[in-house]
């Protein structure tokens, strides 16, 4: 039998994923990084990109916006900000994230905030040109 950990995946509207997972790809803030059962404990931020899931042969893939990922020996927990099923997201959808992100650029109260802002708009633009959603 193959090794799993426990997964969860949360949003602020619902819980998305809780399943026994073989491995899980994760968009983090400094790069995507994979989590495998027996992994080493970490807390890394998300940055805008699509998860993946493993469990039982099934893949799942998500799109995030921001959040966290806590990694453990035998779990690993995501708190989105945004999360959905990469097969409900749309192309009207990503495209009022690279809005919402757009507005956030212009009511940043300093030049940390502009330049999270825009690194997000640029991630959501990059994400939008590669899915190329209907």
């Amino acid at each position: 039998m193959t090794e799993t950990f426990k997964f969860d995946l949360v949003s602020p509207e619902r819980l998305l994923m809780s399943a026994n997972a073989d491995q899980v790809i994760v968009p983090g803030a400094e790069g995507d990084f994979t989590v495998l059962p027996k992994h080493a404990p970490f807390i890394s931020t998300l940055r805008p990109g699509v998860l993946t899931a493993s469990a039982g042969g099934a893949e799942t893939r998500y799109f995030v916006r921001g959040g966290f990922a806590e990694v453990g020996p035998d779990e690993l927990t995501v708190l989105a900000e945004t999360a959905m099923p990469l097969s409900e997201l749309t192309d009207s959808a990503l495209a009022e994230q690279i809005r919402v992100a757009q507005d956030d650029v212009a009511n940043a109260a300093d030049d940390d905030t502009r330049f999270h802002a825009i690194d997000v708009v640029e991630r959501l633009s990059s994400l939008r040109d590669t899915l190329k959603l209907a």
